[in-house]
């Protein structure tokens, strides 16, 4: 595959090692027999070396090796595809975790498929309009995997590999901290609606502006980052100047207390309601 030289550190099966090269860093080599006969210290045939990988965090290295040595190598060869797809349609880098991620829940979903189990996403229609690009990769996923597998997973599959991008992607702690942000996100949208008894033009910049914004603010709710500056006096300033948003605001700010029990700082109100403002008055 190149000129490196590799020495085995650890076989995960007859498919899959680990190595480090002639630098000193360490690689995850797959490859149709690679591991077979190998014992640690011994030199990689370069022959049979087909993929090589590189993750920069050692605990999610651990824990991947483990995850390996229990599915099929080519679910990694899958992921790391899907990702590569993902970090050039939102131009950022992802959190490593979605290896681990991705690699198990393809592993699941598959095993599911063959299992005859029938699989729905409650969450597919706020996806497909909160998380356009990350539901687009899903779909490319979906495709990658029929084709590396011969298995065809179903549409709402897409949906859920969007959202392990969205974990990665806010680097939130877990798929339920995600799907409570994807739910938030539409209780708000209802509660505008209502209260200004008007629909959004989905398709507009605005719209799309606004969703941007309700990401970022539900991300920080959920990951504990939120806004909070005692001495910038917005709240009489934005209450004053929006009293219709500013009301509204405050309403989203009991809706997320009742339902998540997280109280939303002043500056953070204060900055939704002039989001709401500006949709409201633009649409």
């Amino acid at each position: 595959m190149n000129g490196n030289k590799f020495r085995v550190i650890n076989i995960i099966n007859n498919n899959v090692i680990v190595a480090i090269n002639e630098r000193h860093q360490e690689r995850i080599l797959t490859g149709k027999g690679i591991g077979f006969q190998l014992k640690k210290g011994n030199l990689v045939d370069p022959e049979k070396i087909e993929k090589e990988y590189y993750l920069k965090s050692k605990n999610i290295s651990g824990k991947l090796y483990a995850l390996l040595a229990q599915t099929p190598e080519i679910y990694m060869e899958i992921t790391s595809q899907i990702i590569k797809r993902t970090e050039e349609a939102l131009n950022k880098s992802l959190d490593e975790s979605i290896y681990l991620n991705l690699i198990d829940h393809i592993n699941f979903a598959v095993t599911r498929l063959k299992q005859g189990i029938e699989f729905k996403n409650i969450l597919l229609w706020e996806i497909i309009h909160f998380y356009p690009l990350e539901y687009e990769v899903g779909l490319y996923a979906l495709k990658l995997v029929q084709e590396k597998t011969g298995y065809q997973l179903p549409q709402d599959e897409a949906g859920t590999i969007a959202m392990h991008i969205v974990n990665a992607e806010y680097d939130t702690k877990n798929m339920q901290d995600t799907m409570k942000m994807t739910e938030l996100i539409h209780k708000i949208i209802n509660l505008i609606r209502y209260q200004y008894h008007m629909n959004f033009d989905e398709e507009s910049v605005h719209y799309v502006r606004f969703i941007t914004h309700l990401k970022f603010f539900v991300s920080r709710l959920f990951t504990d980052k939120m806004l909070d500056d005692p001495e910038s006096g917005l709240r009489d300033l934005i209450g004053q100047s929006y009293p219709d948003a500013y009301q509204c605001a405050e309403r989203v700010a009991k809706l997320i207390w009742n339902d998540y029990q997280i109280a939303i700082t002043e500056d953070e109100t204060c900055y939704l309601a002039v989001h709401i403002r500006r949709i409201t008055m633009q649409t």
